[in-house]
């Protein structure tokens, strides 16, 4: 694997692999999961030493209850019971559908839209600064593994530019600092910007698993119910993965070569982060307070 030396190196820059994904979180997690099935939400009876499903078709139990044909679970916050359906609804349907169509449009370098994106981008990150060209040694002052980013898109593809546009536009104070690298005792070969960007959009997609017919994290459950609430619920949350990125890594002084090590625990904490008892909306996420 090639290596970069800071922003704008002539080195070339190797896409990183996705990172394996982890276990789903525990029951024991911090959202409270019980492991129990009840009939009244209001007074939940002792737990079950197995699924046995209410009358209405709602369960409150361990992550096994994913494929046994139930409509709805049920997690404990602020010491009350909250379902979460496995059936959605015609808002969480039709914003899903739209958010999974951004996931399925590659990058295509031919298309004016795709081009004037690249450029918005550029001039989000580089305010006064002429672009060269599409294909220019610039892109790497940006992170990108070469003279042609339209060749780093293939592992997440267009939406992964809609997330850093997005992020340079939304958050720019937080934007321009992780991509000069400002802040904290940062290491000789830093992670590229862009590049990581791209993994992050990637490995959000791994953990949301929205791609699956039947949900099988609790993790995909609750964001659906975020969706429902924002439809640019997507975007924040990679927002909020590049902060708890970069915090990882000046925490633990990390090199590049230990990209994927900290991309796995960034992946560890949001999922913890989206389980937790108050968290109803990307911004109750305790991480979201690192945006600026």
């Amino acid at each position: 694997m090639g290596l970069v030396k800071a922003q704008g190196s002539s080195a070339a820059i190797r896409t990183l692999p996705p990172p394996p994904p982890p276990p789903p979180p525990s029951a024991s997690s911090s959202s409270s999961v019980t492991q129990c099935l009840h009939n009244d939400e209001s007074n939940p009876p002792p737990h079950y030493p197995y699924p046995h499903p209410s009358s209405d078709g709602a369960a409150c139990l361990a992550p096994n209850w994913i494929g046994k044909g139930l409509t709805c679970v049920c997690f404990k916050r602020r010491g009350t019971y909250e379902r979460i359906c496995i059936s959605l609804t015609p808002l969480q349907e039709e914003r899903l559908g739209r958010l999974k169509q951004r996931m399925g449009v590659f990058f295509d370098a031919s298309r004016h839209d795709h081009q004037e994106a690249l450029r918005a981008l550029w001039s989000a990150a580089f305010p006064g600064k002429e672009l060269q060209g599409l294909v220019s040694d610039q892109w790497k002052d940006m992170g990108w593994q070469g003279r042609d980013p339209s060749t780093d898109f293939r592992g997440a593809g267009f939406i992964s530019l809609e997330n850093l546009l997005f992020f340079a536009k939304t958050f720019s104070t937080s934007f321009e600092r992780l991509l000069k690298k400002e802040g904290g005792k940062r290491a000789a070969w830093e992670y590229p910007f862009a590049v990581a960007g791209v993994n992050i959009t990637f490995m959000i997609m791994q953990m949301l698993d929205l791609d699956a017919t039947k949900p099988r994290t609790f993790v995909r459950a609750v964001f659906l119910q975020m969706l429902s609430e924002n439809e640019w619920a997507f975007d924040l949350l990679y927002c909020v993965a590049f902060v708890v990125m970069d915090k990882q890594w000046l925490e633990r002084n990390a090199t590049y070569m230990e990209f994927n090590d900290v991309l796995r625990s960034t992946r560890v904490q949001l999922e913890r982060e989206l389980l937790m008892h108050e968290v109803y909306r990307i911004e109750d996420m305790p991480s979201y307070s690192l945006l600026c």
